[in-house]
This record gives structure tokens, sequence and C-alpha cells, in this order.
């Protein structure tokens, strides 16, 4: 059984990719569509049987929506926030690296 490295709130940057993000849910092994999956050139395709990470994330370009494998994250240990108007409804203050839950939000 595989366990997740990075939790729900936790800020992480993408390995290869200049961007960043909270983490908000984790599948425990892929879980996205195989059109999706296939899209990723071969020679950085991540494996499926590995956690994969839902996350608000941001590039210089702006904010979006991420599903990233845990081999291609990091901890991002900036201190920096996160702009992306997905974090306020879910969370609230940011603090030693991660964003805490509000009130009546559990996974």
């Amino acid at each position: 059984m595989q366990h997740a490295k990075f939790t729900i709130g936790q800020v992480v940057r993408h390995r290869i990719f200049p961007f960043r993000g909270v983490v908000y849910d984790v599948d425990p092994n892929f879980s996205n569509s195989e059109e999706w999956y296939q899209s990723i050139p071969e020679e950085i395709r991540p494996k499926k049987d590995q956690p994969f990470y839902h996350l608000f994330a941001e590039n210089d370009e702006g904010a979006y929506e991420a599903y990233v494998s845990e081999q291609n994250l990091l901890v991002d240990d900036s201190d920096a926030p996160v702009d992306h108007p997905g974090i306020p409804d879910m969370f609230i203050e940011m603090r030693d690296g991660y964003y805490h839950l509000r009130k009546g939000m559990r996974h």
C-alpha cells in the first residue's frame, strides 16, 4: 500500500516545471483519464502506481489546477503564499508551509 508523502494543505513545487501549488486532494494511485496520461511525453511520463496530487497551482502566467505524480513534487520551503482563487474556499491562513483547512472541510 502506498502512503502519500505530501498532505492536504502542504505547499509543493514541481520538480521539472516552474510551478508551485497547494495540495487539496490525493489519489493513492493514478485516477485520471488514459487520454490525459498518454498526452504526457513518454520520456517524462510518471508511473501510475504512486500517489497523485490535486493542486491549486500557480506559475508566472496565472492560476490553474494541476494533477501531479508524487515523483514530480518537492516541498516548497519558500514560505511565500500561493495565489489561487480556490484557496480561500477551502483553507484559512498559511503557517509553516501549510494552509490550514477551514472548519467543516475534512477529507
